[in-house]
């Protein structure tokens, strides 16, 4: 059976949950796609508890804090959520003498829309796992993650922490606050991560809170159930040293596929899908990319901006399911009609 809808999100991160908000105030019905198995993008699966601080208004709020601040916002609106799933195809087809795009998922899930947003954040992605390593899977949350998910499996214990980025960096800091220890490893003296975290991690290296480990790179992970030791090999004499550890967490960044997307016929320059920067709209009429997936004149990677980018493709998704017709427009402080579909207590 096929859903007829008004729009169809692909990606559940912030932006995609946005959109919900701006499309409810509208009255737009729209479905959610994601091929995680939870909503929230790469706030919720890599790293839940960054923190965050450029949300306006917001002075801090943790990465699932603000996912879930989304989903409280968008409670009094209708909408379904599809997971577990991607979209591998989108055609466009007439319906009843009108030109609708149909998408079909990998689920067999099936959509016929006039209006499709594009908020996968970087696409599909998976972290990068240790080259050199037979099946690290095998430790998988058994003293082995890729992304912190909850800190406190790492609270007084023996923390390992591979990397050179602003990852490494941040977690290097924040986890030296409640572990045992803390060393980070990586294969040069040099990283590319913010100067700031850098100079930070230095300090609590001279402060004997965090060791550092460099020129190193890993070269086994020891243990039966669990993690119990890890052998580094040290670049400069070629030894291979092996150190105590209760758990690895392994930092190299993520591998980034558009998978599907590519055979859309998008305008896409590198990873990016190009639209204009009236509407976000991209080179086919109807579908449109917001959020970090997108690339125009100035983009700049920030949720905030994505959230600007989602406001205004609504008003153009508006115009195609209802042309000719004025897009409402209220402000949600004084406008009643809105404050009753928020479910404001007057």
């Amino acid at each position: 059976m096929t859903e007829k809808t008004d729009v169809v999100i692909i990606g559940a991160g912030p932006v995609g949950l946005f959109a919900v908000f701006e499309l409810g105030l509208l009255n737009i019905k729209c479905q959610l796609v994601d091929n995680l198995d939870k909503v929230g993008g790469q706030c919720a699966e890599l790293y839940p508890e960054k923190p965050i601080y450029d949300i306006p208004g917001v002075p801090f709020q943790t990465a699932q804090e603000h996912i879930d601040a989304l989903l409280e916002q968008i409670k009094p609106f209708n909408y379904e959520v599809y997971l577990n799933q991607r979209v591998d195809s989108l055609t466009s087809k007439n319906h009843d003498g009108d030109e609708y795009w149909h998408l079909k998922t990998t689920e067999n899930t099936e959509f016929l829309t006039k209006n499709v947003f594009i908020a996968a954040g970087a696409g599909s992605f998976e972290p990068r796992r240790p080259a050199n390593i037979n099946d690290p899977d095998k430790f998988l949350d058994k003293g082995v993650t890729y992304a912190v998910r909850n800190k406190d499996i790492y609270k007084d214990k023996n923390v390992f922490i591979f990397g050179g980025g602003d990852s490494a960096l941040d977690w290097t800091i924040e986890l030296s606050k409640i572990a045992k220890k803390v060393s980070l490893v990586h294969r040069r003296d040099a990283f590319r991560g913010a100067q700031h975290s850098e100079e930070m991690m230095r300090k609590l290296v001279a402060d004997n809170v965090v060791e550092l480990k460099t020129p190193y790179l890993i070269e086994s992970i020891k243990g039966e159930d669990h993690v119990t030791h890890v052998d580094l090999k040290n670049f400069a004499t070629n030894d291979i040293e092996t150190f105590e550890v209760d758990q690895l967490l392994f930092l190299f960044g993520l591998n980034k596929k558009l998978g599907p997307l590519l055979e859309w016929d998008l305008d896409i320059n590198g990873k990016k899908i190009t639209v204009n920067t009236e509407n976000y709209q991209t080179s086919k009429e109807g579908i449109f990319a917001v959020g970090d997936i997108n690339d125009y004149p100035g983009k700049l990677d920030l949720i905030l901006s994505g959230f600007h980018e989602t406001t205004l493709a609504v008003q153009k998704a508006y115009k195609r399911i209802y042309p000719g017709e004025r897009v409402p427009f209220g402000y949600t402080t004084s406008n009643s009609k809105l404050q009753e579909k928020l479910g404001v207590k007057k």
